[in-house]
């Protein structure tokens, strides 16, 4: 029982009755104005309903009064946007319609139910109602007191079910259009990317960092040399400032959605990275040609940062070795190589996210890359369209 009554309980079952009332009152005005023409208001709805705003404003009466606990939700129920369309508008014109004969007969219901309710319980108290065509056909006695509870549960059912039915009428008529839905998958899409692209971003940048982190303090510490401690410090000390550098301009993107990405490192950023990496110990040889500056900002950002992953394989798993860096801008096309000789039992780096990262970072611009043994080396090749 306890369970039947809940909705009585609910907040949204009295604002959706309140949603039913609101088309009454244009319809009370009327009737005070020309009680013999009480189809007026129905027609009248027509041409209102072809007004593009007036969707927007039964989008947000709806969202607010029907469904107001899905207001915060990613894939909202109702749309807040003016009619796009011709469809939109006979949608809104029908809306419209539906919602006067729904409050018709929600304003019927919670004003003849109560009445006949009282009526009864007058008839089981020895008066006969006059005006009541039901209870007029009863005999006045105890037994009416039987029939009391009946006009309660229909306006209980009348006022929960009329609330569901609008409801699912709004979902189905006001709606998001299939060009609302599309937008909205595709603004979810770009969201998705992003936060892809801060993932690769911290894992590039960081375990950069990390890495040649742990890779000079273990060079400093075998070698046991004060003069090399201290550079070994130093190149840490730069390596982690340009980290946390990263790290807080990463994180401004994530508190910032409109945050420009023009301060993300580029390929001209690059002698950073290659002396980071003579530092920690790698004979580092680079071979720079074309006109790097004409390379868009994008592909010489994402550039960056597959250098900055292949140095970062170097030094983790083959450490000290000759690695030879080949940038080239040629006939619309920037070229990445980065080549070092395979450690004496291994066959490079595992197949992780660094490498995977490489491969979809020149997929989405259109480009390809390649990792992995090539004739004795380790090599990693990357071409990404400049034009």
């Amino acid at each position: 029982m306890a369970r039947f009554l809940r909705p009585l309980l609910w907040g949204t079952t009295y604002t959706r009755l309140l949603h039913l009332w609101v088309p009454m009152l244009f319809v009370s005005v009327w009737l005070f104005i020309d009680l013999s023409k009480p189809w007026v208001p129905a027609v009248l709805l027509i041409p209102l309903g072809l007004v593009p705003a007036v969707r927007r404003g039964e989008g947000v009466q709806a969202r607010f009064m029907l469904a107001p606990g899905e207001r915060g939700g990613e894939d909202q129920a109702f749309s807040v946007a003016p009619s796009a369309g011709l469809r939109d508008r006979w949608r809104t014109v029908l809306w419209l319609e539906a919602r006067l004969v729904l409050g018709w007969l929600t304003c019927a219901a919670t004003v003849w139910l109560p009445v006949l309710a009282f009526d009864l319980g007058r008839a089981a108290a020895g008066h006969r109602p006059a005006g009541d065509p039901v209870v007029s056909l009863l005999d006045p006695g105890w037994s009416c007191a039987l029939l009391v509870p009946l006009p309660l549960l229909a306006l209980y059912g009348a006022v929960v079910g009329l609330g569901e039915l609008v409801t699912i009428l709004a979902r189905r008529l006001l709606g998001p259009s299939p060009a609302e839905r599309l937008a909205a998958l595709e603004q979810r899409t770009e969201q998705l990317l992003e936060r892809n692209r801060i993932a690769r971003e911290l894992h590039d940048s960081i375990g950069h960092a990390l890495t040649v982190a742990v890779v000079q303090a273990g060079a400093a510490r075998a070698a046991g040399d004060p003069s090399f401690t201290d550079r070994a410090l130093v190149a840490i000390e730069e390596t982690g400032r340009a980290a946390l550098e990263d790290l807080e301009r990463v994180l401004g993107v994530l508190r910032e959605t409109e945050r420009p990405a023009s301060g993300r490192p580029t390929l001209a950023d690059a002698d950073r990275l290659l002396e980071s990496a003579r530092a920690s110990g790698a004979k580092v040889e680079a071979e720079v040609s074309g006109p790097l500056e004409t390379v868009p900002g994008p592909v010489s950002r994402e550039g960056y940062r597959i250098l900055q992953e292949s140095l970062t394989n170097v030094l983790r798993h083959a450490g000290s070795v000759p690695v030879r860096v080949r940038i080239e801008v040629r006939d619309g096309t920037l070229g990445l190589e980065v080549r070092n000789p395979l450690p004496a039992g291994r066959s490079g780096p595992a197949r992780g996210s660094g490498l995977r990262g490489i491969r979809e970072r020149a997929a989405l611009l259109g480009g390809r890359a390649r990792t992995g043994p090539h004739e004795g080396v380790w090599q990693v090749h990357a071409e990404l369209p400049v034009s």
